[in-house]
């Protein structure tokens, strides 16, 4: 019987240890990920006015379009969406085009977004819709689903217009 504690007891330790390392594994890859939207925060916070962000989103489409978008409100408690430019190693852009703001009230939301692709694209599945920038203007992404191809499509952020005529990713 003592023997079998010993060995619960060893195997518990060898546990908690594998879990440990993984937590410390995980935290240290996502690492430079939390530093980039904390910089994209504190940005958003001074240069818009953000006081409250709800909702951070990272948006990469080529070398020249990687943003963090913020959600969020600032001190009149107007919601507001928030571009801030970065480079591709993780650095924030300065400049006079680095940080966009928009109210959200003068943009397309989110949930009208997703109705406006509803009654544009009836037939699809939503993988993934997130703001960013395309072809130098502010966008909603959306990658979708349709007869098992996936694609991706542009919308404008400040009308909800489609952007071109989209990509389709090669079947396998």
């Amino acid at each position: 019987m003592k023997k079998r504690k010993k060995w619960i007891l060893l195997g518990s330790v060898l546990i908690l240890l594998l879990l440990f390392g993984l937590i410390q594994f995980y935290a240290y890859i996502m690492k430079d990920q939390w530093n980039e939207r904390d910089i994209a925060k504190d940005v958003a916070k001074t240069s818009a006015g953000l006081t409250e962000v709800t909702k951070a989103q990272k948006s990469v489409w080529d070398e020249n379009a990687v943003y963090w978008v913020l959600t969020g409100k600032n001190e009149a408690g107007t919601e507001l969406m928030v571009w801030v430019r970065f480079t591709v190693d993780g650095k924030f852009v300065e400049g006079t085009d680095a940080v966009y703001a928009e109210e959200l009230s003068k943009g397309t939301s989110e949930a009208k977004m997703r109705s406006l692709i509803k009654a544009d694209l009836p037939d699809i599945s939503i993988e993934r819709l997130l703001p960013g920038v395309y072809n130098g203007e502010y966008a909603w992404q959306l990658f979708y689903k349709q007869s098992g191809r996936y694609y991706y499509q542009f919308y404008r952020f400040s009308d909800g217009a489609r952007m071109g005529e989209g990509y389709s990713l090669p079947s396998r």
